[in-house]
């Protein structure tokens, strides 16, 4: 069973860094850091992302590569997967300043360019809602976690309103052709358990009216996946 962390409503201190501190996916422009130079550090979300990682992590939809500053030194390698050309470029240019080896690779989410079970942690962030086929993304993730492996996962979520869900339903058509692919109804969480994992931990948090998800899933034995 999943650990519920206590819910908050207060706006993430991911919108207090201003730009410049790296972004996510251009459909989701937001700082991944706070200061500047030597003095950057992760927000408070990415911080709890990438908490205890360590080994060998891959992490997919990587955006500008400026997330690479806000991973534990206990990780050893990183493997960023970005599509976008642009953003691909930009996170080589970062990949170049680590210390640890990082390799930058374009690839399709639903046949990521990794070996079977080769990495410790998969980390996920605000991606799957802009994946045509998340479940295919996420079954990829699972054949190259390593027994014991994590997801690491922080997406925006479908509201739980009914009203407010019914609205991004209707926006959803257009949203997505404006917002690179971006679907405001998604349920990660549900998509997360049919792939075959299993949570553990998730926080939840609200930011212009939108939840959002935070947590932790590994895979999961065969009479633990759930299909709906």
């Amino acid at each position: 069973m999943a650990v519920r962390l206590p819910q908050r409503s207060e706006r993430p201190s991911d919108t207090d860094a201003g730009p410049g501190r790296g972004m996510e996916q251009f459909h989701h422009p937001r700082p991944v850091c706070t200061g500047r130079g030597s003095r950057l550090r992760p927000t408070s979300q990415r911080g709890q992302l990438l908490a205890g990682l360590s080994g060998r992590v891959l992490e997919i939809g990587a955006g500008d590569g400026v997330k690479l500053f806000c991973y534990p030194s206990e990780v050893t390698e990183i493997v960023l997967v970005e599509a976008d050309p642009f953003l691909r470029a930009a996170a080589g240019i970062t990949a170049a300043e680590m210390a640890i080896p990082v390799h930058v690779a374009q690839g399709d989410l639903a046949r990521l360019p990794v070996p079977d079970g080769s990495c410790d942690a998969v980390v996920c962030s605000l991606v799957l809602c802009s994946t045509q086929r998340p479940e295919e993304a996420l079954a990829e993730a699972r054949r190259v976690l390593r027994p014991g492996g994590e997801l690491r996962f922080y997406e925006h979520h479908r509201s739980g309103n009914p009203l407010w869900a019914a609205l991004q339903r209707l926006v959803t058509p257009l949203w997505s052709r404006v917002a690179g692919g971006c679907r405001p109804a998604c349920d990660p969480l549900s998509t997360i358990e049919r792939s075959g994992f299993r949570i553990d931990v998730v926080s939840r948090f609200s930011y212009c009216q939108v939840g959002h998800v935070l947590g932790i899933a590994k895979p999961a034995v065969d009479d633990e996946i759930h299909t709906f």
